[in-house]
């Protein structure tokens, strides 16, 4: 086995291929050759011997018809047939002469052998017969009577066989001479194949195998791309024209690839450059400070001084912002400066008659100047900087990049950077996009985006917040409650647009008639709530007086020319004298509000001591009628259709809780407070969702189920594996549920809500943010969290149209959320032309009392949607 592998590896080098190859073409001539002349010169010596039999046969014949002329004896017969035998003994050839029948008849029969076939043919048909059998050469020649014959032979005439010749050849000892030259010349012949063989092939293998040798000393010598393209023409001589041309191609090719070839630290440097261009949800912060880490990340693999930044401010110019490594003297930084002025203004491609607004200087590192202050020469800058100029802003208006570097002269890395600035000049763009987009959502998370007051989530914040502050100090408060009267009439005459300015002014009249630290709050649609601190029920009387005498001030002109004026209806609850919690006094001031409405509006009322008993009794029955409700099982699921924006299909439901009494059905605006409060609600929601999975079974509905997640559910350690359980008992996949948490509720422990919110995704259910903008802690669920979708906030969809301010905030919700790959629902669809507006911004699904209400059973028809 080894000596074959040795043989195998032997062939597969040049010289022994060389070698077997002259071997295999020498011996196969040869043995072509020999061959051929074996069996010419076979023939030769047949042909030969044919000849030799014919002159023997032919010579015996004439001989004894010259002693038959003469008259012999029988005597004589006997002597010169015995003595031709005798002259052939020691010759291959044996020779026998037969008498025929009619020389018999006169003279008698002679000692001969007895005929065979062949003699007897050819006493038949006197005919010279020749014929080979294995080495025996036969050759009967017929003694043929001539006319002198018939004098002795009366019984013959002319022309008959009177005997004939048996002449028999033995011409093995011939062929077994000739074998044997044959072998020794082979053999002879073979050597000196094999040394030509071995001569030749050594001179070829030699030729090459130096060229080799020549070619492997100079690549040996390459170690990087560097040396690489450094290394001279390859030169070699392999002897052969057709080796020679060969190699000339490779060199061509060596030439060329010079040009293209990158180093593997290039690749990796690359590689390590880009990975440092991810996006995360850090980036909420300022994006300023994401740039200077980013420039720290950055020289960790190369030296970069500087990163520049250009963004575009609308069409008045540019703003410049200079991210230096470490601090540089000021001349530098003037001639840094100079040189973007330089580029950007003097760039006739780029935006003509724009100049530059501002340059602000940063530096990433100013512990850098404790070692070496960085001083870089005017050239070096412009040698140095490579920079990416576009003629229209992208995302977050950047419209240029540029970077500072050393490696900006070596031709191969210029190219990468070039790569890298692109990339760069997106990321930038998109951090500082998102920067601006989430510091917009964190104001109007507390602010409302129409009037700039504080929003909803804002006021119950305060309101909790001001009562634990007043409890400490022993000190009261007062809530206000607004109502503009007759908005409704104005809204609906006037239009969406006079109405949000009938608001936007009566948020104002309200700012100019409180005191500073006062908490003013749009509540939503028309209404508003004041918190007056350290305020009793005369100061907070006097406040509402002191609206209502503003009020009568504001006169607003109408798209008809017209004017309209503005009345409210103001109602008081102060702590703690009419409630003692942030609810109670909420519900205080809201059923006074109520009161003055029905007192004919414009009016004020304080509740009296037994008007404080009938509030509370009617919420102590509200607690009952939820009581009975869990307790009887009248917790009715309803479900509303969420739709596929662009194809119209229902595959969401948002499962939505009522309570059924007395054949009406009460909407969970009117109990789940309360049930919140008593306790309870954790249990009616079990209830509600055992029965929308019986729902789902009996419907055999297919698609997702939105079920609303109250903070409460957080405490109730046993919630998850509850819902889980009913998921398996009813064959419902955990995706198919996803857990909403409304953003304006309060979760005081986001610790506690993390856990809850991975528990949920490690059992497989989804989760999702609701009314999202309404609150502020949108950004850091979405940074902490893993949130499958946001529901925007309806009030910002239903107002985007009629107001800039909501729009902007919708777009940014949809860019932050494309961004993070998170799905996006749309609320409060209330017509064909919000639902048009909602398809041109992206968004991925819709709901709303224009696609479907609220139903007790799932809508599975498709819904159609114009494009």
């Amino acid at each position: 086995m080894q000596l074959i592998q040795q043989a195998q590896r032997f062939l597969r080098t040049l010289r022994g291929y060389v070698l077997v190859s002259i071997m295999l073409v020498s011996l196969t001539v040869f043995f072509s050759v020999t061959l051929a002349v074996t069996l010419l010169y076979e023939n030769i010596i047949q042909r030969q011997a044919e000849a030799s039999s014919q002159t023997i046969a032919s010579n015996t014949f004439n001989g004894m018809f010259q002693v038959m002329r003469q008259g012999w004896t029988r005597k004589d017969l006997e002597v010169f047939i015995s003595a031709t035998k005798s002259s052939f003994a020691n010759t291959p050839f044996e020779i026998e002469i037969y008498r025929g029948e009619k020389v018999k008849q006169l003279f008698g029969s002679i000692n001969q052998p007895k005929f065979d076939v062949n003699i007897e043919q050819v006493f038949a048909s006197g005919a010279e017969q020749v014929s080979q059998t294995g080495h025996i050469m036969r050759r009967i020649y017929p003694l043929t009577a001539r006319a002198e014959c018939t004098v002795c032979h009366t019984n013959a005439k002319t022309g008959d066989t009177l005997g004939v010749i048996d002449l028999k050849q033995d011409m093995q000892a011939i062929s077994d001479e000739m074998r044997q030259n044959y072998i020794a010349l082979f053999v002879l012949c073979s050597i000196l194949i094999l040394f030509a063989a071995l001569v030749f092939s050594g001179f070829i293998a030699v030729k090459i195998k130096r060229s080799i040798g020549q070619f492997k000393s100079q690549l040996a010598e390459v170690n990087t791309i560097k040396d690489f393209r450094q290394m001279d023409s390859l030169k070699a001589d392999f002897y052969f024209d057709e080796f020679n041309g060969a190699f000339d191609h490779v060199s061509q090719l060596m030439e060329k690839l010079k040009d293209v070839a990158v180093d593997k630290d290039i690749l990796e440097f690359e590689i390590r450059l880009l990975s440092k261009f991810i996006i995360t949800s850090d980036v909420v912060r300022d994006w300023r400070d994401f740039i200077k880490d980013l420039l720290v990340d950055i020289n960790s693999i190369i030296q970069a001084h500087t990163l520049v930044t250009i963004f575009q401010v609308e069409e008045e110019g540019y703003e410049l912002e200079v991210f230096w490594y470490q601090n540089v003297p000021d001349a530098t930084r003037q001639d840094f400066e100079n040189y973007l002025r330089q580029q950007i203004e003097g760039d006739d491609h780029f935006h003509q008659g724009a100049s530059i607004l501002s340059i602000t200087h940063h530096v990433a590192s100013p512990e850098q100047q404790m070692e070496v202050q960085l001083n870089i020469a005017p050239k070096d800058i412009e040698l140095q900087t490579k920079s990416l100029l576009l003629e229209a802003p992208k995302i977050g208006g950047v419209v240029g990049i540029g970077v500072q570097s050393d490696l900006a002269r070596d031709p191969i890395r210029h190219i990468v950077i070039d790569g890298i600035l692109t990339t760069l000049l997106n990321l930038v763009g998109s951090v500082k996009a998102i920067y601006k987009y989430t510091k917009d959502l964190e104001y109007y998370a507390t602010r409302d985006p129409l009037t700039g007051l504080h929003n909803q989530r804002m006021f119950k914040e305060l309101l909790g917040y001001e009562v634990g502050r007043a409890t400490r100090h022993e000190e009261s408060f007062s809530l206000l409650m607004l109502d503009l009267d007759n908005f409704k009439t104005v809204n609906d005459r006037y239009g969406h647009a006079f109405g949000d300015q009938f608001l936007q002014a009566f948020g104002k009249v309200l700012e100019q008639s409180v005191r500073p630290g006062d908490f003013l709050a749009r509540y939503g649609g028309d209404e508003f709530t004041i918190i007056l601190p350290e305020a009793g029920e005369e100061q907070a009387h006097s406040v509402a007086q002191r609206i209502r005498s503003n009020l009568e001030k504001l006169e607003l002109r109408t798209p008809d020319s017209g004017f309209v004026r503005a009345t409210s209806s103001i109602g008081i609850a102060v702590y703690p004298q009419h409630a003692k919690n942030p609810r109670d006094l909420f519900l205080m001031a809201d059923n006074m509000m109520y009161k003055a409405k029905r007192d004919g509006r414009n009016a004020i009322a304080v509740p009296e001591e037994h008007e404080v008993a009938e509030v509370y009794k009617e919420a102590g029955a509200k607690n009952i009628m939820v009581l009975e409700a869990l307790e009887q099982k009248r917790i009715v699921p309803f479900f509303q259709p969420i739709i596929d924006v662009n194809t119209g299909e229902i595959i969401i439901h948002e499962l939505l809780m009522r309570i059924e009494k007395d054949g009406k059905i009460i909407p969970a605006g009117e109990f789940i407070d309360i049930a919140e409060g008593i306790g309870v609600v954790h249990k009616m929601d079990y209830l509600l969702i055992e029965k929308a999975f019986q729902q789902v079974v009996e419907q055999g509905y297919k698609g997702t189920l939105f079920i609303n997640l109250s903070p409460k559910s957080l405490i109730v350690s046993e919630f998850i594996g509850r819902i889980r359980q009913l998921a398996v008992d009813y064959a419902i996949a955990s995706d198919r549920i996803v857990f909403e948490l409304t953003e304006r509720e309060t979760v005081s422990n986001l610790a506690l809500l993390e856990k809850f919110v991975l528990d949920l995704k490690l059992e497989g259910f989804n989760f999702a943010i609701d009314d999202f903008g309404s609150g502020f802690s949108s950004f850091h669920y979405i940074k902490h969290f893993p949130i499958d979708v946001i529901k925007i906030e309806g009030e910002f969809i239903r107002n985007m149209l009629q107001d800039d301010k909501y729009m902007a905030f919708v777009k940014s919700i949809v860019t932050l959320a494309q961004n993070l790959n998170i799905k996006t629902i749309a609320e409060f669809i209330e017509d064909e032309e919000i639902m048009q507006a909602v398809q041109a911004l992206g968004i991925d699904y819709a709901q709303g009392y224009y696609l479907g209400r609220p139903a007790p059973a799932f809508l599975l028809e498709k819904i159609t949607v114009s494009a």
